[in-house]
């Protein structure tokens, strides 16, 4: 009986590990493309509705949320961060960007470098996404009225 109960705990426990795993390799491709579309997802006139309007998430993300969790905030850097700690990762900075670019640079670049950097890239793309959804709205009005 006893037996039985922790060869049980270890499977569940394999089950669990197994599980972080997978949510880790999740976060981390999810939020990379998350990104990665912010900044350019505004070049493609299907996307770039999508495109201001997970960029706007992402500044009230960012600001609003920011207020009471910290500027900068995030909620999928929040979940990412406590599956790796449940995998034994608790050496995480506090900005996924940070850890995103030290991760594929294998440097440890400097925190305040790394959030100058996202903010001015995030405010740049915000700029592109705006101005190429004006354009695009005035464009098919005046096919409209034709």
């Amino acid at each position: 009986m006893i037996e039985e109960i922790v060869i049980t705990a270890a499977n569940n426990h394999r089950v669990c590990i197994i599980m972080y795993i997978f949510l880790d390799r999740f976060f981390f491709t999810f939020h990379t493309v998350i990104i990665v579309f912010n900044l350019f997802g505004w070049i493609w006139k299907k996307t770039r509705l999508l495109n201001l309007i997970t960029l706007l998430c992402t500044i009230f993300s960012w600001s609003i949320l920011g207020i009471w969790y910290g500027f900068g905030y995030c909620p999928f850097t929040e979940w990412h961060w406590r599956v790796r700690m449940m995998l034994g990762d608790t050496d995480l900075p506090a900005s996924y960007i940070k850890f995103l670019v030290d991760s594929l640079t294998g440097l440890d670049v400097n925190t305040h470098v790394v959030n100058t950097l996202a903010v001015v890239l995030l405010l740049t793309a915000l700029s592109a996404s705006i101005l190429t959804n004006m354009l695009t709205w005035i464009r098919r009005r005046r096919e409209q009225q034709f």
